[in-house]
């Protein structure tokens, strides 16, 4: 059988490293139309690799990522790739974000994700500079890798099985046959998925990242983050302490103009900006799932005290300066019908096809456990 890949970011490749696992003798190849591998999401996010906890219990983000985290160690300690195995605090700051911390504490009981409730002493042994009210979260399984490094040896491992790479040839440009189609595009997963009659109801709602390189002399040592609001699907502003022991501040889930809207200038697209404008300002004004709350708090970081000072809430001491860092972008899916952010991982089936719509973070971590689930549950039964 010839499979056809389009996306040579985590997802695209974990879903052939597993099909050529159990396919030895099929054909794969992996399309994209970047340059090289990991490209967009896959090697600008953190590397942090999650516990599962923050994710209902009947979710497939709650399936997964616990699975994908023990999964992942096992790849990269079998290839010699680095894992900081930093452990995660996950502090408050008031009496309303200690209850959610006991929320999420019966989420890492039932997602088997090994996070438990601490006190603010015991947070203190784990990080003297942590800064917590009462209690915390300590997830110990919570780690660190160089997302790129993971990338590049998962491609040369794939090479070695004779999947094949074609890079620079984006989808509507490649005209060889194939059997079978397994779209993991990332931020025009719904474009190619809809070319394909399927997910009409869905459209990307791209959110910007900033980071900031901490400089200073105070440290951490391990993850700090802070309590979420568990209806939405972003983390805020934390502490990343990441494969080489940088330390970075953020990110932001800024609403971008367009999908690749990296910087005020990279990759523009007038049509795209047209769209996703109109689609933000019609969310703006009926301030769909918070859209018009979210997008004015986080518009001020911006302005990088705001981003700082947000990141200083954690810590007791931070002195020292912060250096800007290459910005990532979230390719979020939105239900075009519900005005709802889509929450969980999201694919869909249509005869030789499988697209990949939804597969924000956790994402990296869960990517070896997601394609199992893939390939075993959506494709291979049928």
């Amino acid at each position: 059988m010839k499979v056809l890949v389009v996306g040579a970011g985590i997802i695209g490749m974990t879903l052939a490293y597993e099909w050529i696992n159990k396919n030895p003798d099929d054909e794969i190849t992996i399309i994209d139309k970047e340059p090289h591998e990991a490209f967009h999401a896959s090697g600008k996010n953190s590397g942090v690799l999650h516990a599962g906890f923050y994710y209902s219990s009947d979710s497939l983000k709650a399936k997964l990522t616990a699975e994908g985290n023990r999964l992942m160690k096992e790849f990269c300690y079998s290839n010699g790739i680095g894992v900081n195995e930093t452990g995660k605090l996950v502090v408050a700051k008031n009496e309303d974000e200690i209850k959610t911390l006991h929320e999420l504490a019966k989420r890492s009981i039932a997602n088997n994700a090994g996070a438990y409730l601490i006190t603010e002493k015991e947070a203190e042994k784990i990080d003297p500079n942590a800064k917590t009210y009462k209690f915390a979260l300590y997830s110990p399984n919570t780690a660190t890798v160089n997302p790129r490094e993971v990338c590049s040896v998962l491609k040369r491992k794939l090479e070695e099985k004779g999947v094949k790479f074609v890079f620079n040839t984006p989808y509507e440009k490649y005209n060889q046959s194939y059997d079978f189609l397994i779209n993991a595009a990332g931020l025009y997963a719904d474009k190619i998925a809809h070319q394909n009659g399927v997910g009409l109801e869905y459209t990307m709602l791209p959110f910007k990242g900033l980071y900031r390189k901490y400089l200073g002399s105070d440290r951490i040592k391990t993850q700090i983050y802070p309590v979420p609001n568990i209806k939405n699907p972003f983390l805020g502003v934390h502490f990343t302490l990441m494969a080489d022991n940088t330390i970075k501040i953020g990110p932001t889930a800024i609403p971008a103009f367009w999908r690749e809207n990296y910087t005020m200038t990279s990759r523009f697209s007038f049509r795209e900006m047209i769209e996703i404008l109109s689609l933000e300002a019609k969310l703006f004004i009926k301030n769909s799932f918070g859209f018009r709350d979210l997008a004015l708090y986080e518009m001020r970081y911006y302005i990088p005290s705001n981003l700082i000072n947000e990141a200083k809430k954690l810590v007791k001491n931070l002195r020292g300066e912060f250096k800007p860092m290459t910005s990532g972008i979230r390719a979020q899916l939105l239900n075009k019908n519900t005005n709802e952010l889509v929450m969980d991982f999201l694919v869909e089936r249509k005869e030789n096809q499988i697209h990949i719509l939804n597969a924000v973070s956790p994402a990296f971590t869960a990517s070896f456990a997601f394609a199992k689930y893939v390939l075993e549950e959506l494709i291979m039964e049928n």
